[in-house]
């Protein structure tokens, strides 16, 4: 995509990645991509706000160059230092020599530690402002959204907030950037739920502190890192984010997350039986196979709704290891306050149940109970499972 004008002499420089796998390594992207996005604000002093990924160095530089002279480029304002956001800026720096690296005291010396730059740096405070002719940039300081460094920069002549990770989400930007340009925004608004699941949930009490800094400045045009512009509706993502916030406050929609891991079927088996009294209860479910599908799928389903199944058999007299992983991730994006059951088979040693108990214990789970049964499942077991389920069903109703 070509530059895009947001506002008058404000525009969209990003670019669209569609070849990488994993975003941070971690988060499966490959089939939905993402956008890094930068802005140029070109005036009586031109900023470059946030950079790129340094594989999409070249595509970045073009982008650039179509609006303005590299060498009249003033400032550079890193929001968040994170490589995504950070990539190109060697590459910048030996282009723009001139140019004044802008950013939170932490950024400027994480700029240090992760690209050696020390000179043309100005180190900037919560609310200090940066006249660039007819635009006055104020900076917002926003730590541990995602990183400790982090910041948002407000324009107040256009009431429009550049957020870089805040609001971000994946999903590469194909028709458009902006909100008011898509008929349907399940897909994006989908995305970013993902994204605030994969990459911003543990850090909940941050976001909370983060929109109390916002909220005093009238906004018009919310334009993050990652994924779409919102124009039209501003509000939409800061709606958004109170509500995921209050999920992992505890307070969830009704519905169940169902995780269970198989190998031989013995657990899968009861399976039926789950999705069955869950019906009858007129619960929503979602179900994961932990074996099959990345966690990060599951997040969102995780983070969002009260109850949680754990279904999976005892491995060497511990929890099967693909459903350790996947609890392991609900523990790191701290997926708490959930009213949870364990169930699962075992050969000769039983263990799966204890590790669930940690996992419960730490999370502050409501345990409502467990079950760990011999081979196959017997019409006893079976019983004691629709209890267990109708137990979770009654509590997250």
């Amino acid at each position: 995509m070509r530059p895009v004008e947001i506002r008058p002499d404000i525009f969209w420089v990003g670019v669209n990645d569609r070849s990488t796998e994993l975003f941070e390594g971690l988060w499966p992207i490959h089939d939905i991509g993402v956008s890094y996005n930068s802005y140029l604000i070109r005036d009586e002093k031109t900023a470059l706000v946030d950079l790129s990924k340094e594989t999409f160095t070249e595509d970045f530089i073009e982008q650039v160059a179509e609006l303005v002279d590299l060498n009249k480029i003033d400032y550079i304002i890193i929001n968040h230092m994170e490589p995504d956001h950070t990539g190109v800026l060697q590459r910048i720096r030996k282009l723009v020599p001139n140019a004044v690296f802008v950013g939170m005291g932490k950024a400027i010396e994480m700029m240090k530690d992760f690209y050696g730059v020390t000179e043309n740096v100005k180190v900037v405070k919560h609310e200090e402002m940066l006249s660039l002719g007819k635009f006055t940039l104020k900076f917002l300081f926003t730590p541990l959204l995602h990183w400790p460094e982090t910041m948002m920069t407000y324009v107040g002549e256009e009431k429009l907030i550049f957020t870089c990770d805040g609001f971000g989400g994946f999903g590469s930007l194909n028709s458009s950037i902006f909100d008011d340009d898509y008929e349907d925004l399940s897909l994006y608004e989908g995305e970013m739920l993902r994204y605030y699941t994969n990459i911003v949930a543990a850090f909940n009490r941050n976001v909370v502190l983060a929109l109390d800094k916002v909220a005093p400045y009238p906004i018009e045009v919310i334009a993050p890192s990652h994924g779409i512009i919102w124009r039209k509706n501003p509000q939409r993502p800061i709606e958004l984010y109170k509500k995921w916030i209050a999920y992992g406050n505890g307070e969830a929609d009704p519905g169940v997350t169902v995780l269970y891991g198989s190998m031989y079927r013995n657990t899968e088996r009861a399976m039926d039986q789950v999705l069955e009294e869950f019906a009858k209860a007129n619960v929503p479910v979602e179900v994961f196979n932990v074996s099959g599908v990345h966690p990060s799928y599951m997040l969102p389903s995780l983070w969002s709704k009260r109850g949680l199944i754990v279904a999976c058999p005892t491995y060497e007299r511990a929890m099967f290891p693909s459903m350790v992983h996947a609890l392991d991730i609900a523990e790191i994006k701290k997926v708490k306050n959930k009213v949870a059951a364990y169930f699962g088979s075992y050969a000769w040693s039983g263990g799966a149940k204890a590790v669930f108990d940690g996992y419960a214990e730490r999370l502050e789970w409501d345990a409502v109970g467990g079950l760990e049964f011999v081979g196959q499942s017997k019409e006893n077991d079976i019983a004691q499972i629709r209890e267990l389920v109708r137990a979770v069903a009654q509590k997250s109703s």
